[in-house]
């Protein structure tokens, strides 16, 4: 890879640096636009810039720009990105370019190099760290990615606080849609008394071509397709959207023979996991890929490889392309117009369109881009039940009956399409909010007073009436941290009564929670390491799709049993709006919180929330596979991967090793395995950040990916206990269904198992899962070169422990899955 040329900070005048990258840009076969050398000469020249220009124009460049001049002049700089993989991913670019030793990252739960001259940051860290130190914080230049986030509801005071409080900064804003921008420039020469340029660009580098279709969906794809303006982006609005209509182009002949055997030959040896895997599969080869956060990054990484090479015609993903996915895409095909933005269905506005719509067409791979909307499906199917008429001699005269909109619909037209393209976009509205945490900060800088605070909320883009309110809650908040004897007033003075450290509010607040929570639960008890777990379970924000797949289980669970008990219709709908997830600890945790909250009130509402997600993993011996299967969440895979990581991470950061018990450091390995087999790539990037910053934890602690799945016997064996007693578990539920899932593949289906354990229930009556039916002494394991033979008895009432259950795990499939691979052999007496 190309490194930029480093220059002594003495020498490097303006002609010297802009000399310098214009070979580097020579070397990897890139010719600036006109924006983006203007953009180059108003940042040599010390303006702060405004990059209000197309996607695909280059803006990327324009930033390497600026933080390259900025090193080579001494001046730290800070890239700042709205999302985490975003901030790694151009991390990870810059030390390419700049060299491993002069690119640090900070997100929140990672630090690496924290004190290269070139820090890679989430906009939030930034905020944060002008809010502590304003014009002392070591940043001359600051380049801020997707600067329209600054309108968001909840996370653009992160984007606007720099702009307030950072005086000695250089800025580089960037983003397509960001409309007028006369207030933003403002505030910026007020506060740096730097001149503000626009750098703006009406042509696109790779024009766009509209055109709104009333023909179906699969008809609009099948044209596009055949007119060579694939790959195509289809937008849907939901991840289950994107999924369902990914599917549904099963049915409609899009690839050749040739391109079905190149997806073919470009995949084989990839290991999907059943379920979703197994899906994504079958629709690649089809030519088809699925895009969204949900998925895991291993699947999302090969769509984007596959589209790279060409090998896709059709991308079904959801609107969040806007600040995602970036493979070459030809067009772009939204199937509405309108999207639920949490609150309501409404129609897109001109920002989000042209987000979307800018991702057609990609500069050194396209020469024109393709954006087409199509009509409401019910105007669709009305246009043709019309034609047909039309065409129909004995019909002419009778008149076609048409479909009404669905319920609350709210509808679009060409009009609005055309609204949307020539729209101009809407004017950013910087949000701010006050919380503890930004008092906080305000007053740890020398000299704070009560008018710090003040002048902060005066400068802000608020309202009048709006700037009231957040004074008001500025004093409430004052008066909370005076009175948990976190602030000292003295007068006007205002001083912090304790240091928070440097990373306050960055890094995973609710830590010191949980060290604090670890003296509520005694070691001794046989529960204490799934307690450990659930504390930090406790802190830690989990998707609400999982909470709701848990839920929706035990509700459909508990009809079952209700239906079956004969309980009528009112009261079972009664029981089951009263039914909640999993909560262990609850009762100890919560009021335990909120006597922690009396002295840290800043963690109020810092997502706090009793769950059991890895817990209910152990206890009901489950691995991933078994999990997302079980609750049905082969849709949100991905995101249950987050969480899980979240969890391990937390687990290693925030548990001291004075308080792993050996079982706690099992299910933290454990976890860690589950993790890597799952998807790899987190643990490669932890592993690798490692490497480049030895101030990291421990990277023994990390899972070994050289290592194959059975060679780690320790784990190897608790994930066979595990898959054993998970069956132990559905056999005592009888769901005979889910265990015919499991293993009618390996020969033994739901009637071979109802069979088995009705045998068993009619001589004992009942099946004991207590803890002792755990124990090691009713689980018999055989290591073997090829196969592994496993007993687990059943736990009869009686302690005869003459029943069990046989099996063979196939140790070679099992490393290549991942995941215990294994036969049931038999269910039944002993010996019979």
């Amino acid at each position: 890879m190309a490194r930029l040329q480093e220059i002594p900070a003495e020498f490097a005048d303006d002609d010297s640096v802009y000399e310098s990258f214009g070979e580097y840009c020579a070397e990897i076969g890139v010719e600036p636009y006109s924006a983006q050398d203007e953009a180059f000469l108003t940042i040599l020249a010390g303006d702060n810039t405004i990059m209000a220009t197309p996607t695909g124009s280059g803006k990327s460049l324009v930033a390497l720009f600026a933080l390259y001049q900025s090193y080579t002049r001494g001046i730290r700089a800070y890239y700042t990105a709205p999302l985490k993989a975003l901030v790694s991913e151009k991390f990870f670019s810059l030390i390419g370019a700049l060299g491993a030793e002069n690119v640090g990252m900070i997100t929140g739960d990672s630090t690496v190099n924290g004190d290269a001259p070139v820090i890679c940051a989430t906009a939030e860290i930034l905020a944060n760290q002008s809010l502590r130190e304003g014009g002392l914080l070591d940043a001359g230049m600051v380049v801020m990615d997707e600067f329209h986030y600054v309108s968001d509801p909840s996370r653009g005071w992160a984007w606007q606080v720099p702009l307030l409080e950072m005086p000695q900064a250089q800025f580089v804003l960037m983003s397509a849609t960001l409309g007028d921008t006369t207030e933003i420039q403002r505030t910026m020469r007020e506060t740096t008394g730097r001149d503000s340029s626009v750098i703006t660009s009406a042509t696109r580098p790779v024009p766009l071509e509209y055109e709104y279709s009333t023909e179906t969906l699969s008809d609009t794809l099948r044209a596009l397709v055949r007119g060579d303006k694939a790959p195509v982006y289809v937008v849907s609005y939901s991840q289950s959207g994107a999924i369902d209509l990914a599917t549904n182009l099963l049915s409609v002949d899009l690839a050749s023979k040739e391109q079905k055997a190149a997806v073919a030959e470009a995949i084989k040896g990839f290991a999907f996991s059943k379920g979703f895997g197994q899906n994504l599969r079958k629709l690649l080869l089809h030519g088809v890929g699925v895009h969204h956060a949900g998925m895991l990054p291993k699947y999302r990484r090969l769509v984007e490889q596959l589209a790279l090479k060409g090998l896709l015609l059709v991308i079904s993903g959801t609107d969040t392309l806007g600040v995602g996915i970036n493979v070459p895409i030809r067009s772009v095909l939204l199937t509405g117009l309108t999207k639920f933005d949490g609150r309501k269905m409404r129609r897109l506005s001109v920002r989000e369109f042209q987000q979307l719509a800018g991702r057609a067409g990609r500069a050194g791979f396209d020469t024109r881009g393709y954006v087409i909307a199509q009509a409401p499906e019910h105007v669709i199917d009305n246009l043709r039940a019309e034609a047909k008429a039309a065409n129909d001699d004995k019909k002419k005269k009778k008149k076609v009956k048409k479909k009404a909109a669905p319920a609350r619909f709210v509808g679009w037209s060409e009009e609005t399409f055309d609204k949307l393209i020539t729209g101009e976009s809407e004017t950013l509205r910087p949000r701010m909010k006050i919380d503890h945490s930004t008092i906080l900060n305000l007053v740890a800088r020398p000299g704070s007073t009560v008018s710090t605070i003040s002048d902060f909320i005066d400068k802000t883009h608020e309202s009048r009436e709006r700037r009231l309110d957040l004074k008001l809650t500025a004093i409430s908040i004052g008066r909370s941290l005076i009175d948990a004897g976190l602030i000292d007033s003295r007068g006007d003075e205002l001083l912090p009564t304790q240091d928070l450290g440097p990373q306050f509010a960055l890094n995973q607040p609710l830590a010191p929670f949980v060290l604090a929570a670890l003296d509520l639960v005694d070691e001794e008890d046989e529960t204490y390491a799934l307690d450990v777990v659930s504390i930090v379970e406790s802190t830690t924000s989990v998707p609400f799709q999982i909470l709701k797949g848990q839920l929706d289980r035990i509700k459909a669970d508990t009809l079952a049993e209700l239906k079956a008990e004969g309980v009528d219709y009112p009261e079972r709908m009664a029981i089951l709006d009263e039914l909640e997830g999993p909560k262990p600890l609850a009762d100890v945790l919560e009021p335990a919180f909120d006597h922690f909250v009396e002295t840290h009130p800043w963690l109020r509402g810092g997502g706090f929330e009793p769950k059991s997600v890895v817990r209910d993993m152990i206890e009901q011996a489950m691995g991933f596979t078994q999990f997302v299967g079980y609750y049905s969440l082969a849709r949100a895979e991905g995101s249950l991967l987050r969480y899980l990581t979240d969890v391990y991470r937390a687990l290693l950061h925030n548990v001291p090793d004075e308080s792993r018990t050996e079982e706690l450091s099992t299910i933290i390995e454990w976890l860690g395995e589950t993790i890597a087999r799952t998807d790899s790539s987190l643990i490669d990037e932890w592993r690798t950040l490692q490497g480049l910053d030895p101030t990291g934890f421990d990277a023994d602690e990390l899972p070994d990916l050289e290592r194959r799945f059975s060679e780690n016997t320790k784990v190897f064996t608790v994930e066979i206990r595990n898959a054993l007693f998970h069956r132990v578990l559905l056999a005592e539920r009888a769901d005979y269904t889910e265990l015919g899932r499991l293993d009618a593949d390996s020969g033994f289906d739901a009637k071979a198992w109802e069979d088995a354990i009705e045998d068993f229930y009619d001589e004992y009556g009942d099946l004991l899962i207590d803890q002792s039916a755990r124990g090691r002494e009713y689980i018999d394991i055989e290591p073997g070169s090829s196969t592994w033979n496993v007993r687990q008895i059943l736990a009869d009432p009686e302690g005869n422990r003459d029943w069990a259950i046989d099996a063979e795990v196939d140790v070679a499939a099992s490393d290549d899955a991942g995941d215990i691979v294994l036969r049931i052999v038999s269910v039944g007496e002993i010996g019979r």
